[in-house]
């Protein structure tokens, strides 16, 4: 089973069994999620000797997935299983680093005059990516590594990336957007309070300018909005579209710890939820960067909501006593992302590490949020 088979059971809240045969604190630390998947996790090397301890657990009247990190203890599983007389087994292919690459495009919706924005879920990683179509140009925002998607999908609606944009310096994925913009000759936007240490030339993503993409009237202001970062900046595009980064997601809110600044950026924090996004019109669409679970998917897997929904639903817009709050984003919160300091240097330029090891940093969830509930 590929991802992409496996991203459509998930949306289309398909009933599938999965065992898991990565070792425990690997599958304690990360799974794949689906309102209607059941999973359970039974190491590889319990499995050596025979499966019969995995029979007596995996039901005979479901479709079975059998999952662990790259694909060969997962098939080499699978296939004992399906020796000892069971059907409808599969393993997934190319395993968990297979599922933490998988994009899905799914279109957000139309511009006012033309054009439309697409969202890519990684599932498998809890990231969000977008593409801006308008008049046969596009710009990408939060553009993860796995760049030859988007390339393949601007060729399908005959546009030209123009534009690549990241709203903050992302700490845990690998920001595809500056590689792709030299790749093609397109501009590389950041926001310059994010790029002091940087070794590369970018253009600077402030509040005030305006990005156009295709048609004149479809344009992006950017509003400086730290806090995540001290440099995060969101977007507004068509008057209508709220790209907020990692500073507000559906369910929670971002963290402001990932560049070790969490105490002197609870202040930005709070006043970017409380005081800049609450003066903003609360019919804007949020579109966050990343989300925490699969719960979170809405109506063909798009995560996003009504601004003003989410001052009444997100807990983390909800509390009144600023101590009450600095607490909530510095204490008890999740583990930090793997990786999180080498990926960050790596988004500076300052490190530049081969494919493969570009896929270990960036193995596990995102843990963008003050918590993933």
């Amino acid at each position: 089973m590929s991802s992409g088979e496996l991203m459509q059971i998930v949306l289309n809240k398909e009933e599938l069994f999965i065992l898991d045969v990565r070792n425990e604190d690997d599958f304690n630390d990360w799974k794949i999620e689906g309102e209607s998947i059941e999973i359970i996790n039974i190491p590889y090397f319990d499995l050596l000797d025979g499966v019969e301890s995995a029979l007596e657990k995996i039901p005979e009247d479901k479709k079975i997935l059998v999952v662990c990190a790259k694909e060969g203890s997962s098939k080499f599983v699978a296939e004992q299983i399906v020796e000892a007389g069971r059907g409808n087994i599969s393993y997934l292919i190319g395993g968990m680093k297979s599922w933490s690459e998988h994009l899905e495009p799914v279109k957000v919706g139309d511009l006012n005059d033309g054009g439309a924005i697409y969202q890519f879920v990684r599932i498998g990683k809890g990231c969000l990516s977008y593409m801006i179509i308008s008049d046969g140009e596009a710009a990408i925002v939060d553009t993860a590594r796995m760049t030859d998607v988007y390339e393949s999908f601007a060729d399908q609606h005959q546009v030209k990336i123009k534009h690549l944009i990241d709203t903050h310096l992302h700490a845990d994925h690998i920001s595809g957007g500056r590689k792709l913009a030299e790749q093609i000759g397109a501009s590389y936007w950041l926001p310059p309070k994010d790029a002091t240490d940087v070794t590369f030339t970018y253009n600077h993503l402030e509040a005030g300018h305006q990005i156009t993409v295709g048609n004149t009237k479809v344009k992006i202001y950017p509003i400086y909005s730290p806090g995540h970062t001290i440099g995060s900046t969101s977007l507004i595009v068509d008057e209508r579209y709220l790209f907020t980064g990692d500073i507000l997601f559906v369910s929670s809110i971002g963290r402001p710890d990932l560049a070790g600044k969490a105490e002197d950026w609870v202040a930005d924090l709070r006043n970017t939820l409380y005081n800049v996004y609450s003066s903003l019109s609360k019919e804007l669409e949020v579109l966050p960067a990343h989300f925490g679970t699969v719960k979170e998917l809405g109506e063909h897997g798009r995560v996003s909501a009504r601004l003003g929904d989410l001052y009444k639903q997100n807990p983390g817009l909800n509390i009144a006593v600023e101590e009450a709050f600095r607490k909530a984003v510095t204490e008890n919160l999740p583990p930090q992302p793997n990786a999180y300091q080498e990926i960050r240097q790596t988004n500076m330029g300052k490190l530049e590490p081969n494919e493969d090891e570009q896929r270990e940093m960036e193995i596990g969830p995102n843990r963008c949020a003050i918590h993933d509930k």
